[in-house]
This record gives C-alpha cells, sequence and structure tokens, in this order.
C-alpha cells in the first residue's frame, strides 16, 4: 500500500483503494494503455501550457524543484508533477503552485478509474492521466512534468511537444524494469540506462543534459539525431561552477549566480541544469533576478533535509538530525561528500528488501560512530545483519533516536523515501 499512499479524506480514500485493487504500481511496458486512456478523457495531454520534462536517476525531482523555483520567481503560474510522494498522494499534483485538493484529486481519480476501468491501467497511468486533466482544465504559465520510471516507456512520455526536455545524472537503478533484455537495446548498463532515459527526446524540442561518460553520452547523442533534437549538452553548449557562487557558462554569456540553500554540492549541479534548461528553450522566457531567487527559493524534500523541531526530533536532543531518502550509488556518494568534512555521524536506516546497502554504507564507512538499523512498516526491508557486524536493531525510528549516546553527533536517517515520508509524518513536517 505505499506507492498508492493514504489519504484522511475518505472521498481521495476511496479512489486510491481503488488503485490499489486494481494493478500493481510498478506499471508496465509500453505506451498503449496510456494512450488509450488519454483518446477516452480527450487528449488533456495536448492542452498544457509549455512543459518542460525531466528526467534522470538522481537530481530530476531537485531540478523540477529549480525550475518550478525560478518560473514562481518571475511571477508566473506553475503546474508541477513530480513523484514519489512521501506522506499524501496529493504530493504528486501541484496545481497554480498548489497541492491539488482533497476534493479536486477525488474528482479526477474517479473520473480516469471510471472511463479507463476496462483497460486496467497501472497507478502511473491513472495518475498520469489525473494530472493531465487538472493541468489541461486549470490555467497556468507553464508545467514542470518529472519524468517516472526511465523515460522511453514512461507514462508521461506521450507528451508531443514540451518547451524542453532535461536529463539529469544517470546511474543504474531500477534494475529489474530498465535492464530487461531487449533486441536493439544496448548491452553495457549504462548505455542502456542512457538509451531509456533519452526515450524522451523530440523532435525539434531542445534536449538539455549534464556531461556523461562515454557510453552514455553516445546513446543520448544518438537518441537526439533520430528523432531530430537539439541536444545541448554540459561541457560542449554549456557549463557550470560552484565556488562562492555558481559561474555559469552558455553561448549567451556567463552568469554568476547564488548558490542553493538546499545542502549538498550536487545541488549546485541540478541548479545549473535547471538554468541551461530554461537558457537552452524559447517558449518561457525568465529574468536573470528570477534565476537567481529562484536557486536561493527552491525546497525539496528529504534530500539532506536537516529536520527541525518536532515530536521525533525532540526525542534526539542535543543532536542535528538529517534526513535523506536516497537509494542507490549515487545517492550514497551525494551523503558521503555532504559529511565529508564532519567527524563521527550515528546512521539510523532501513533500506527495501531489493536495495545495496552498500550504496550508502561504503560512502560512510569511516564516519559511523553507530548504525541502527529500522523496519519500513508495510514493506519488506533489510535486517541489522544486512549492515555489518556492528549494526543494531530498533523497533522504530522512534526507538532509534531513544537510544542514541548523549555526545552531541549528528545524526543521518537514511535509506528509502518510503522511510522519509515516515519521518517527515512523525516529526510533523508536512511536504506543501
Amino acid at each position: 500500500m505505499k506507492d498508492f499512499g493514504r489519504s484522511d479524506d475518505p472521498r481521495v480514500q476511496a479512489q486510491l483503494d481503488r488503485l490499489a485493487a486494481l494493478s500493481v504500481p510498478q506499471g508496465r511496458l509500453g505506451l498503449e494503455t496510456i494512450r488509450a486512456l488519454l483518446e477516452r478523457l480527450g487528449n488533456p495531454q495536448q492542452d498544457l501550457p509549455p512543459v518542460f520534462h525531466v528526467g534522470g536517476t538522481n537530481g530530476k525531482g531537485s531540478t523540477c524543484a529549480y525550475l518550478r523555483a525560478i518560473l514562481e520567481a518571475d511571477g508566473l503560474v506553475v503546474h508541477t508533477a513530480t513523484k514519489p510522494h512521501l506522506v499524501r498522494y496529493n504530493e504528486r499534483i501541484r496545481v497554480a503552485g498548489n497541492l491539488i485538493s482533497d476534493e479536486l484529486l477525488a474528482s479526477l481519480l474517479q473520473e480516469v478509474l471510471d472511463v479507463g476501468e476496462d483497460l486496467a491501467p497501472s497507478f502511473f497511468e491513472v495518475t498520469t492521466a489525473a494530472t493531465f486533466l487538472a493541468f489541461a482544465r486549470i490555467p497556468a504559465d507553464a508545467c514542470v512534468i518529472e519524468v517516472g520510471l526511465g523515460g522511453r516507456f514512461d507514462a508521461t512520455n506521450v507528451l508531443e511537444n514540451p518547451a524542453a526536455c532535461g536529463i539529469a545524472t544517470l546511474g543504474i537503478d531500477h534494475e529489474a524494469f530498465l535492464l530487461v533484455p531487449e533486441a536493439g537495446t544496448p548491452e553495457l548498463p549504462l548505455a542502456r540506462i542512457a538509451f531509456e532515459k533519452a526515450g524522451i527526446a523530440r523532435a525539434g524540442t531542445p534536449l538539455v543534459t549534464m556531461a556523461y561518460p562515454r557510453e552514455a553520452a553516445e546513446q543520448i547523442e544518438l537518441a537526439a539525431k533520430r528523432v531530430g533534437a537539439p541536444h545541448f549538452m554540459r561541457n560542449r553548449d554549456w557549463d557550470a561552477s560552484a565556488n562562492g557562487a555558481i559561474r555559469y557558462r552558455d553561448s549567451q554569456g556567463e552568469l554568476s549566480l547564488p548558490l542553493p540553500n538546499m545542502p549538498g554540492l550536487h545541488q549546485a549541479e541540478n541548479a545549473a541544469l535547471a538554468v541551461a534548461i530554461l537558457r537552452h528553450q524559447s517558449e518561457v522566457q525568465v529574468s536573470i533576478e528570477a534565476l537567481a531567487e529562484g536557486i536561493r527559493a527552491a525546497r525539496w524534500p528529504a534530500r539532506l533535509q536537516l529536520l527541525g523541531h518536532g515530536p521525533l526530533t525532540d526525542l534526539a536532543q542535543g543532536h542535528e538530525v538529517w534526513l535523506d531518502g536516497g537509494h542507490n550509488p549515487d545517492a550514497g556518494l551525494a551523503i558521503g561528500r555532504h559529511f565529508a568534512a564532519t567527524g563521527k555521524l550515528h546512521l539510523i536506516i532501513g533500506m527495501l528488501a531489493n536495495r545495496y546497502p552498500e550504496a550508502i554504507l561504503a560512502p560512510l564507512e569511516s564516519k559511523l560512530a553507530s548504525t541502527t538499523a529500522v523496519p519500513i512498516e508495510g514493506s519488506e526491508c533489510h535486517t541489522a545483519e544486512a549492515y555489518g557486524d556492528k549494526a543494531r536493531w530498533a523497533g522504530s525510528v522512534e526507538d532509534a533516536l531513544r537510544a542514541l549516546p548523549q555526545d552531541g553527533l549528528p545524526v543521518l536517517i537514511a535509506g528509502s523515501l518510503y522511510l522519509a515520508g515516515v519521518v517527515l509524518k512523525l516529526n510533523e513536517e508536512m511536504p506543501d
């Protein structure tokens, strides 16, 4: 039930129950069902404001947060679709700057489920169709839409003429779906990931990307040429460095922009990608002042988030408590870089059984004063033994925090976005 979510509103919960009974949340390969569903709904994806479509392995959600914040800083009204939700399903659909209301959400989900019941659509297909309906019916100046799984077969990949497409960093993740053997696809894992992500490229639409290892960069280039998408790649068509400020450069000139308030060196990279996406398209114009203001204003929960005072952090008085939902090697490296200059820390970790603990443990190996494993309610997860001989088990995050020694060391809660959602709810820091 984690992926489907829960709601305190009985109208929404009734539709979420229908979703849970209808299909598994992982979706399907192919776009036939989502196209058929959208056709019955009048093809709302054809009536959207200018769309910024963003994929990648890590950083795509943060890049979307920067895009939204920059556009709003320029006074524009923005629809935003991101995933996954952390606490409430409503987080996936932000309409004209605000989380979708329970009333509208329940109505849209019912409409989509009713019209497509015989199609047996997946969780992601229903969510995408409801999102497009909301975005087509309610006026806005722009849409920021995050790709869900992969790109080529993601339900959002029915968009025909986005203002721009962007691809953030690439890494190995969701292997059970993205690395399924298929004739005509690359054999090298990272090349295959790039092939799948580049499936969002569209003819005539700027494709703005980071720089990648050769085998991945070649697949991005091939995909852009195949469909006729102008490709703007970092280190070739644009570049950025971060040393006290973001020094951004492209063919239009150079900019000096502030560093993000979001922690982590990688956030400057994500912010620079958002700037590059906006600078390489022509449908929506923003000022340099909005670029700077949006970079400072952007927020993205559960990504190296320093938790505030609340019922949960009060259990760890004297400790800073950090939260990160990253669960793959690239996310682990970002966490490791963030804590590289600090002393020891306490790790509270919960990971799904299909994830690899070393992704988080290895970058922190020399930093750990203690490791405590916790369960993830409603999900199969690793036991303490998976995290090493010295790891101990606690029945909950609350118990893990209560057991901390009074040494003042920072605490990191990590390993899963599902766990992150539980933590935010317990600390009454609901994403808004």
